[in-house]
C-alpha cells in the first residue's frame, strides 16, 4: 500500500480509502448489510494496509455506522481512521449538529471520530448550515474531543466550492472526481484550489459508480486501451488517472465484492505519482470521448434520491440505459428492467412527485429520463 502526509493534519493515509456505501446485502434490503461476507472484505483491506474508513449517517438506510463499530472491534480501530458525516439537510438549529454527532459517536462506539464532514454540501444546506452556526459547533466538537479533523463532501457549483473552501480553517474536503468529470462540480479547478489552500482531498465517485470498471469493453473502447504498451484493468485506468495527480489525497472506493477489494488494493500499492505517459493520458482522453458520446445520463449511483417514495430504483433503471447506449447491449438492459426489477422498482412506477430531483447531487432530470426507460424497455402487459 502506497501512502501520503493527508493535507496540514499530518496524518499519514492509505491513498485507497473504503467507502461504506456498497456493502453486500441480503433479500435486497440495502439495510440488511451481509455482515459474514462484508466484515471479511473490510478487514482483509485493513489487513493490507488501508486505514481510511468513510461512512455516514445515511449509508445503507442509516445501518452503515453501526456495521462499521463491528469492523472495528477486535483490535481494528487502532488500525484505521474513521470517518463519517453529518445529515445537514435535517440540520434546523445549533443543537441538531451536536444531536447527530453524540448518535453517530454511539452508533460508532467510539470517543472520537477521526474525520467528521458536513455531509453533500450545496447551496441550499450551505445557507442551513451558517444559520444552524456551523462554525462554533465545529470548533467546540474539536476542542472537547469529539471529532480530530473537520471536513465537508460537495455538490454544487465551483463559486460556491470556494466560498465554502474559504469560510472556514478546514481540514480537508472530500469531492467527486475522476476522468469523465474533471469540469463537474469542484473538478480540477476545485482540487487544485483546496490543496493549494492546505486541505487534504478524498476523491469520490473515482469508478463513476462502477461505469468506468466494466470489463465487458464494447470493441471500439478496448481498442484504445489495447493501444497502451503496459495492459491495464478499466479500474486500473481510472485509479491511475486519479493516483497520477499530486493533488488527490485519497481515493474511496465503494467496494461490494471481495475481488474489488483484492484488485483496488493491486492497484494502490503499484500507484507511483506523476507516471503517467504522454501516451497513456492521451489514451484516457480518447476514452473520455467515447464515453461521453455514448452517455445517456449522468447518474453515477450515489443513491441521494433513494429511497423513493413508492419504491422506484431510479440507480438501476439508469444503469440499464446507460449500459444498453454505451456497451451496445439491449438484451441486458431489457433483463435488468424486465428481469431483475421487481415491478415497482420500474421506471413505469413512478408517480412524478420529484423528490428525487431536489435531492440528486447531478441535477438529472429524473423523472424525464424515467419516461425514457419506461418507453424502451418495459413490456407492455
Amino acid at each position: 500500500m502506497n501512502y501520503k502526509e493527508f493535507g496540514r493534519t499530518g496524518e499519514t493515509l492509505s491513498i485507497l480509502g473504503f467507502g461504506a456505501m456498497r456493502f453486500p446485502t441480503k433479500d435486497g434490503d440495502t439495510a440488511n448489510i451481509d455482515y459474514e461476507k462484508a466484515i471479511p472484505m473490510v478487514r482483509y483491506a485493513i489487513d493490507h494496509g488501508v486505514n481510511y474508513l468513510d461512512t455516514a449517517w445515511t449509508y445503507h438506510n442509516g445501518k452503515s455506522e453501526a456495521f462499521c463499530a463491528e469492523v472495528m472491534k477486535d483490535g481494528y480501530r487502532e488500525k484505521v481512521k474513521i470517518a463519517t458525516k453529518s445529515p445537514i439537510w435535517d440540520v434546523k438549529e445549533r443543537k441538531d449538529f451536536n444531536k447527530f454527532l453524540d448518535q453517530q459517536l454511539e452508533n460508532l462506539q467510539v470517543s472520537t471520530i477521526d474525520f467528521y464532514l458536513l455531509h453533500a454540501v450545496n447551496q441550499n444546506t450551505w445557507n442551513a448550515c451558517k444559520a444552524a452556526q456551523y462554525k462554533s459547533f465545529l470548533d467546540e466538537a474539536k476542542a472537547c474531543g469529539k471529532i480530530k479533523y473537520a471536513g465537508f463532501s460537495f455538490h454544487d457549483e465551483i463559486n460556491l466550492f470556494k466560498e465554502v473552501v474559504d469560510d472556514y480553517p478546514w481540514d480537508f474536503c472530500q469531492i467527486q472526481l475522476n476522468y469523465m468529470d474533471e469540469s463537474y462540480q469542484a473538478g480540477l479547478e476545485g482540487l487544485k484550489y483546496a490543496y493549494e489552500k492546505g486541505l487534504g482531498v478524498i476523491i469520490m465517485e473515482p469508478l463513476r459508480g462502477g461505469t468506468l470498471s466494466k470489463t465487458e469493453l464494447p470493441k471500439a473502447l478496448e481498442d484504445i486501451w489495447n493501444q497502451s504498451d503496459i495492459k491495464r484493468t478499466p479500474a486500473e485506468w481510472a485509479l491511475k488517472y486519479l493516483w497520477n495527480k499530486p493533488e488527490v489525497g485519497v481515493v474511496l472506493s465503494g467496494m461490494s465484492e471481495m475481488y474489488h477489494v483484492e484488485e483496488n488494493i493491486r492497484i494502490s500499492s503499484q500507484i507511483d505519482v506523476g507516471t503517467l505517459t504522454a501516451k497513456e493520458k492521451n489514451l484516457i482522453e480518447e476514452a473520455k470521448k467515447f464515453y461521453n458520446e455514448k452517455t445517456v445520463v449522468n447518474c453515477t449511483s450515489c443513491q441521494y434520491c433513494m429511497p423513493c417514495p413508492v419504491g422506484v430504483n431510479i440507480p438501476e433503471n439508469f444503469w440499464a440505459l446507460n449500459h444498453d447506449s454505451q456497451f451496445d447491449d439491449r438484451g441486458k438492459a431489457n433483463f435488468w428492467i424486465n428481469g431483475w426489477l421487481s415491478k415497482g422498482a420500474r421506471a413505469s412506477s413512478c408517480i412524478e412527485c420529484g423528490q428525487c430531483e431536489d435531492k440528486c447531487p447531478q441535477k438529472i432530470e429524473i423523472r424525464k429520463y424515467l419516461k425514457v426507460v419506461s418507453e424502451k424497455y418495459e413490456k407492455i402487459v
